[in-house]
C-alpha cells in the first residue's frame, strides 16, 4: 500500500519506518500524503497502543527533497491559495497533515532520531510525544536556507518544548545544532547510543500497561499545553505571503548555485 513507508504491527505497537534511505528519507509529495495517509489508518486501528517511528538507512529524515520544490514553483498560485484557506476543524493543509496527523494520534509516538532530522524532518520528530535522539544525531528548522517558514504543525509542537526566544534564533538562522543542545532545549526527550532499541523498550512498556490510563494520561497532558489549532491556519496565511515572491526565489537560486543571496 505505501511506497514511502513500512509499517509493522507486532504486541499492540506499531514500527513506521520512513523508507527512502537512498534520498537519507526526503520528502517528496508522495512521502507527505503517505504520512498523513499512515497515522489516520493507525488512529483507526484498536489493536495499537504504541507507535515508533524511525527512518532507513541510520537517517530519521532529511527534509523537504528539491523536487518537491521544484514542483510547488510550477504550481505556486495554487499552492498559495491553499496555505491562504484556513484548513476545516483545525485538521490542517496537505503539508500539515503529515505530522498533525501522528500528533491526533490517541496513543503514544515515540520517534528514534539517527543521522539527521532536518526541515520538515524535524518537525515530523516533534510531532512525536517523545524523542530518542544519537548522541551524533542533528538536527536544524531548516526552512530559513529556502526562504520560507517552517509550516508543517510545527506551532502544535514547539511551545509546549522550548522558550519564545530560543525558538526565534533556531528558525531565523537555520543552523543546524546537535543531541546535547536538542536535549538542552527540550527538543530530544533522551540521548540514546542505540534510540531504535530504546523506543522499541518504551513502547513495549507502554503496551503492556492500560490504553485507557496510558492514552488518557496523553489526552490529559495535550489538552493542558497545546497551542491551539488556529496555529495551523497562521502558519499557511503567513508563508502565502512568502513563498514564490522574489527574495524567497533569490534564496533558493543562490542555495542552489551556491553563491550569497542578492535581496531587494
Amino acid at each position: 500500500m505505501y511506497e514511502r513507508l513500512e509499517i509493522t504491527i507486532k504486541d499492540h505497537v506499531a514500527e513506521v519506518m520512513l523508507n527512502r534511505p537512498e534520498k537519507k528519507n526526503a520528502l517528496d509529495t508522495q512521502f507527505f500524503d503517505e504520512l498523513a495517509a499512515a497515522g489516520e489508518e493507525l488512529q483507526g486501528n484498536a489493536d495499537v497502543r504504541a507507535v515508533v517511528l524511525y527512518g532507513a538507512g541510520g537517517c530519521f529524515c532529511a527534509g523537504i527533497d528539491t523536487s518537491a520544490l521544484m514542483e510547488f514553483s510550477a504550481n505556486i498560485n495554487e499552492i498559495r491559495e491553499m496555505l491562504a484557506t484556513p484548513p476545516e476543524h483545525g485538521r490542517g493543509n496537505r503539508f500539515q497533515r503529515p505530522t498533525v496527523a501522528w500528533q491526533e494520534l490517541k496513543v503514544p509516538v515515540i520517534a528514534a532520531v539517527e543521522g539527521v532530522a532536518f526541515g520538515g524532518g524535524i518537525q515530523l520528530a516533534l510531532a512525536a510525544d517523545f524523542r530518542f535522539m544519537a548522541p551524533d544525531a542533528k538536527m536544524s528548522i531548516m526552512e530559513a536556507k529556502w526562504g520560507i517558514i517552517p509550516d508543517m504543525g510545527i506551532t502544535q509542537s514547539l511551545p509546549q518544548l522550548m522558550r519564545a526566544d530560543q525558538a526565534k534564533e533556531l528558525i531565523m538562522t537555520g543552523r543546524v545544532f546537535g543531541a546535547d543542545e536538542a536535549l538542552s532545549l527540550g527538543l530530544a526527550t533522551w540521548l540514546a547510543d542505540d534510540p531504535l532499541e530504546q523506543a522499541r523498550a518504551m513502547a513495549a512498556d507502554l503496551a503492556a500497561r492500560s490504553p485507557e490510563a496510558v492514552q488518557g494520561s496523553k489526552a490529559l497532558v495535550d489538552q493542558v499545553w497545546s497551542a491551539g489549532r488556529e496555529g495551523l491556519a497562521l502558519e499557511g496565511a503567513l508563508q502565502a505571503k512568502i513563498i514564490g515572491y522574489p527574495n524567497q526565489m533569490e534564496t533558493v537560486m543562490a542555495q542552489m548555485q551556491k553563491r550569497a543571496p542578492v535581496y531587494k
